[in-house]
């Protein structure tokens, strides 16, 4: 049976996270319902990487197997037609049958979009995480460098994280600052349950000044959850892009342009 690969762009703050539930506010759920539609049949999709509660995605990789003859387009406007505007497909591929959109991901990236000011926008609620403090780049900075490579991450999973192992490698973690707004970017080759949220409330706590950076590599060492900050808001967290061998040949947008084509912000 032909298999397709699809990549999607969510805003999630209506939505109850993507993975399924049984109200049905989720957006596989709905996803599912437009490809039901579209194809007369049902489907079930599988994801490069389930987001929470009121996280977005700039690109979601999924991927259906379907006996229905479709053209790549009429596989975007056509599903598009049936999904909410809060949902859209981006784009469409055949794809071999031994692609799979969770296990042949080689890594995936976050990006966490911060604005530091007095007052928070009105405008930006729910697309934007927000602080009033003033933050510290430098600061904020040396602390990432402790959190990158293999670590056993434990301080920074939550308590329903369903992991086998809590080891991950984080391969990198930029921070770039323009104006009011600050740009951190998580690459990683998997990803433990809040655990972007949950670093982001430790960088944010290190860029106020209540920590030094090396208090970082203290939790990490720890492995206690108990000892980390809150886990931070999923306002201004995204699923980026999910990395693939070329040989399957799909569009990625590198993280920088899918922020300046969705939200019209170009951070470097």
């Amino acid at each position: 049976m032909p298999r397709i690969a699809l990549g999607l762009a969510y805003d999630g703050a209506s939505w109850n996270g993507w993975q399924t539930q049984p109200g049905g506010r989720t957006v596989q759920d709905r996803l599912e319902a437009a490809l039901a539609s579209f194809l007369d049949h049902p489907v079930a999709t599988i994801c490069a990487g389930r987001t929470d509660t009121g996280v977005h995605a700039l690109e979601q990789v999924v991927h259906i197997d379907t006996s229905a003859e479709r053209r790549l387009e009429s596989w975007v406007r056509g599903v598009n037609a049936m999904l909410p505007p809060s949902i859209r497909v981006q784009w469409a591929r055949a794809v071999d049958a031994d692609f799979h959109a969770r296990y042949s991901a080689t890594a995936r990236s976050y990006v966490y979009l911060l604005r530091s000011h007095r007052v928070a926008s009105p405008i930006l609620h729910g697309k934007v995480g927000w602080t009033h403090r003033p933050l510290e780049l430098d600061a904020m900075r040396r602390a990432a460098s402790l959190l990158c490579g293999e670590h056993d991450f434990s301080a920074f999973r939550s308590s329903e994280c369903q992991a086998a192992s809590p080891v991950r490698t984080l391969e990198a973690l930029t921070i770039s600052q323009s104006g009011d707004f600050f740009l951190f970017t998580f690459k990683a080759n998997a990803f433990l349950h809040h655990m972007v949220r949950n670093l982001m409330g430790v960088l944010v706590e290190v860029g106020r000044g209540k920590f030094p950076p090396e208090w970082t590599a203290e939790l990490l060492n720890h492995r206690d959850r108990r000892r980390a900050p809150a886990t931070f808001s999923a306002a201004g967290l995204y699923l980026a892009r999910a990395d693939y061998p070329e040989r399957y040949g799909l569009p990625s947008l590198p993280v920088q342009d899918a922020l300046h084509t969705h939200l019209g912000i170009s951070l470097s």
